[in-house]
This record gives structure tokens, C-alpha cells and sequence, in this order.
């Protein structure tokens, strides 16, 4: 039977631990990695609500992006989800910006995969930057309808400075001051979670396109094939996707 420790290992063959950017907290967050696990529940973030969830499908694990402990902890709430996963005696592995990261398999390839980039790599000009291009030179307004579908995105945020794009950079989550490394290695556009203002003022001048796709949207697309990815390495576990977990967001 898997244990919570051959999973840990099977991670650290695509995104490794040690990989983390300095400020992040990763791994095993909360358990024991004898744990043997028959059901695992896959999800972008660990609240109250997908602790239940867990527990009421009967699992052993919950795998997240986001860190289930990130600061201290000085006071524990009772509806918090680091409290019910101690008293419903369930595990949590976080890995974030090692995913984010991963050159083989992660959050920023599959996102690039999703809006259509081919053979994107990491680029040595940007802390969390990946880039390549689209199969063919785009209208602007085309890749952006694309983009909302393929993140299926009830709406986003987006520029057109250029009104068509090829080389397309893109950094998950808040990824917007990457915008300054996508203008020097020729992006048309960077895809992207998260944008501050002076960022976007930044982009105009620069010439380079942005789209907003929001957080959770740019880095969800990530469970369904990371699920894809550990079932097929643990066949004797079932690995599902949180319905209880979204960032409710609404457009009006």
C-alpha cells in the first residue's frame, strides 16, 4: 500500500523540495509520512471546506498548491483547516513554488500548455517566467477568447497595445512583475494571475500585452493533469479534485 513518504519522493522527482523559493513552506505539512493512503483529495487550496470534504470521502491525504501553514501559527480556531485536519487525523502535502518552478511538469507549463504556447521554457531573465510561442501569429482578441475558454474564466482583464501576438510569456498566480522580464526577452504578451497598476502602466510602455486571467484560474489548471500525473505512478490510490474548493469570484 503507498505511503505518504513514496509520494513525497515521487515529487521530488519533477519538483523538488529544495527547489522552493526562500520565503515558501512545502512538503509534508501535516502528518506522518508512514501514512498509508487509499484516497487523496487534490486541491489549489486546503480551507474548513475541503478539510470536510476530505473527511467525508474517506481520505487520508489532501495535496495542495497553496500552503496549508504559511506564517506562524499563535492561535488555533476551531473552523480553521489546520485544526480539522489534526482532529480528523488527515495528512497535507503543499508544494508551491516548486511547482511553480518545475522545468519537467508544473503549474507554469501547464499553463502555457492550456493558452496554446509550444515548447515553453524557463527563462533565465525572470524569477518565475516560462515562454514560447503560439503555433501562429494571432489577433490579440482571438488569443484572449482563447485563453478564457481554455481557463474556462467567467472573465479576465487584458490589454491589446499589440493587436497580435506570437511569443507568449506567462507566470502563474501573481505573476505580474514578472512583466519587465517578459519585455526583455520579446514576449507579445504575459499571461499571468495577478497584476498591479504600475505593472500595467509599465506594460503599455513597453509595447507588451497583458492578460489578467485572475489567481485561481491561472494555477487550477494544474489539479486535473498533477491528478493525471499521480494516478498513473499510484494506481492503488484514488486521487480526486476538490468541488468544495473556488475563490467564488464573480463578474458582473
Amino acid at each position: 500500500m503507498t505511503t505518504i513518504n513514496e509520494i513525497l519522493n515521487f515529487f521530488e522527482c519533477f519538483a523538488p523540495t529544495d527547489s522552493a523559493m526562500d520565503f515558501d513552506n512545502v512538503g509534508l505539512l501535516v502528518g506522518d509520512k508512514n501514512t498509508k493512503v487509499t484516497k487523496a483529495l487534490v486541491s489549489l487550496d486546503i480551507t474548513g471546506e475541503v478539510v470536510s470534504e476530505a473527511q467525508k470521502l474517506g481520505c487520508e491525504l489532501i495535496i495542495s498548491h497553496h500552503p496549508v501553514i504559511f506564517n506562524p501559527i499563535k492561535r488555533l480556531d476551531t473552523k480553521s483547516a489546520p485544526y480539522l485536519l489534526a482532529k480528523y487525523g488527515i495528512s497535507a502535502i503543499c508544494m508551491h513554488t516548486n511547482l511553480d518552478l518545475s522545468e519537467s511538469f508544473g503549474v507554469n507549463l501547464c499553463l502555457a500548455n492550456a493558452v496554446g504556447v509550444k515548447n515553453a521554457v524557463k527563462s533565465d531573465k525572470g524569477e518565475c517566467l516560462f515562454a514560447g510561442e503560439l503555433e501562429n501569429e494571432t489577433e490579440m482578441k482571438v488569443f484572449v477568447e482563447n485563453v478564457k475558454l481554455s481557463l474556462n474564466c467567467n472573465g479576465l482583464r487584458y490589454t491589446d497595445v499589440k493587436k497580435s501576438v506570437k511569443k507568449v510569456a506567462v507566470s502563474s498566480g501573481a505573476g505580474g512583475s514578472e512583466i519587465f522580464a517578459a519585455s526583455q526577452i520579446g514576449a507579445d504578451v504575459l499571461v499571468t494571475g495577478e497584476i498591479k497598476h504600475h505593472e500595467i502602466n509599465a506594460a503599455n510602455e513597453l509595447g507588451i500585452n497583458i492578460v489578467d486571467a485572475g489567481h485561481f484560474k491561472s494555477e487550477d489548471i494544474v489539479i486535473l493533469p498533477l491528478i493525471n500525473k499521480l494516478s498513473d505512478n499510484f494506481s492503488d490510490v484514488i486521487f480526486t479534485k476538490s468541488k468544495a474548493y473556488s475563490d467564488n469570484i464573480k463578474f458582473v
